[in-house]
């Protein structure tokens, strides 16, 4: 690894740190929701799904996984709906709202579910919406169609 990605990771983990006040309790969330086909049920994940740092959570990717069937929805529309609703749940075990995100990114399979996932993602909020960003990448894990992270800071807080 080049000196200099090595250098903007560091500086990224260590503004990361700064963003909880001195001698803040951190909690750390176990992964909520269904794992994805295949996953064994009795396996750990070796991840916390959220960390809360103050009144700042950071949120672990969430997955577009059916609860019923372990597996992604079969559409964008469904898909999206099935990852904003895993978001929500996350947020919601640790006493958070979708209109407390601050940030939001977004990994998708495919690049042309970008609308899809607009038009389901703005009904999610009932204030100003948070910072996203939306990235196409080759695969991700049980044949998931979206992950999403988020970091997202208490209303009172702001």
């Amino acid at each position: 690894m080049r000196l200099a990605t090595r250098l903007a990771a560091g500086l990224t983990c260590f503004a990361n740190l700064l963003g909880a006040p001195a001698g803040a309790q951190t909690v750390h969330f176990p992964p909520v929701g269904p794992k994805p086909a295949g996953v064994p049920a009795d396996d750990r994940a070796p991840f916390s799904s959220s960390v809360l740092a103050g009144d700042t959570l950071y949120l672990g990717g969430v997955l577009d996984i059916d609860p019923a069937t372990g597996r992604p929805g079969a559409t964008a529309p469904e898909q999206s709906r099935l990852v904003l609703e895993a978001l929500k749940r996350s947020l919601e075990a640790a006493g958070f709202t979708m209109d407390d995100l601050v940030w939001v990114q977004v990994f998708a399979t495919d690049l042309s579910s970008f609308d899809s996932f607009g038009s389901a993602y703005a009904g999610y909020f009932k204030g100003p919406l948070p910072a996203r960003s939306f990235v196409e990448v080759v695969g991700l894990m049980g044949g998931a169609h979206f992950e999403v992270n988020g970091i997202a800071v208490r209303q009172s807080a702001h």
